[in-house]
C-alpha cells in the first residue's frame, strides 16, 4: 500500500475548522435556547447534537484507522455509520412532525450539519497534528503512536 507523507494541516484551515463547529454549536444551542418549545423538546434536540457530534467523530476516527491499517472491527464500524444516520433520521423525523415555521426547521437542521462537518474536520486536524509532531514527550523514541 502506497502511503503520502502527512502534512500538517495550515493554520487556516484549523482556525476555519474550530470556527464552524462554534458557529454551528452555538447557532444551534442559541437557537434551542430561545425556541418557545417545551423543556423535554429542547432536551431532545440537545441530545441528538451531542449524539450526531460524537457519531460523527467516531465514524470519522474509524475510517481514518482503517486507512492506516489499525484494525477497526466490523460492528463498531458499522454502529458508527448506524449512528450518524440514526442522529440525521432522528433530527429529521422531529422537525417534520415540529410544530414551527419552515425558517426555523431549516435554521435546526444547517446549523446541525455544520456543526457535524465540523466536528469531522477538527478531530482530523487535531489527529494530524498530533502525527506530525511527532513522539510525545513521555514516549521514548522510535517507540510507535498510540
Amino acid at each position: 500500500m502506497h502511503t503520502v507523507p502527512l502534512q500538517r494541516p495550515s493554520s487556516a484551515f484549523i482556525g476555519a475548522s474550530w470556527a464552524a463547529l462554534l458557529i454551528g454549536a452555538i447557532t444551534y444551542l442559541s437557537g434551542l435556547w430561545n425556541a418557545g418549545m417545551a423543556l423535554n423538546e429542547k432536551g431532545y434536540y440537545f441530545t441528538l447534537l451531542m449524539y450526531g457530534l460524537f457519531a460523527a467523530i467516531s465514524l470519522q476516527k474509524s475510517v481514518r484507522d482503517r486507512s492506516e491499517g489499525i484494525a477497526v472491527t466490523g460492528i463498531y464500524f458499522g454502529l458508527c455509520w448506524i449512528s450518524v444516520l440514526l442522529a440525521l433520521l432522528l433530527l429529521t423525523v422531529g422537525l417534520f412532525n415540529a410544530t414551527m415555521q419552515n425558517s426555523e426547521k431549516g435554521f435546526y437542521a444547517m446549523s446541525f450539519l455544520l456543526s457535524l462537518f465540523a466536528a469531522v474536520a477538527v478531530q482530523k486536524n487535531v489527529r494530524d497534528v498530533a502525527q506530525t509532531a511527532g513522539p510525545k514527550l513521555d514516549e521514548p523514541a522510535g517507540a510507535p503512536p498510540a
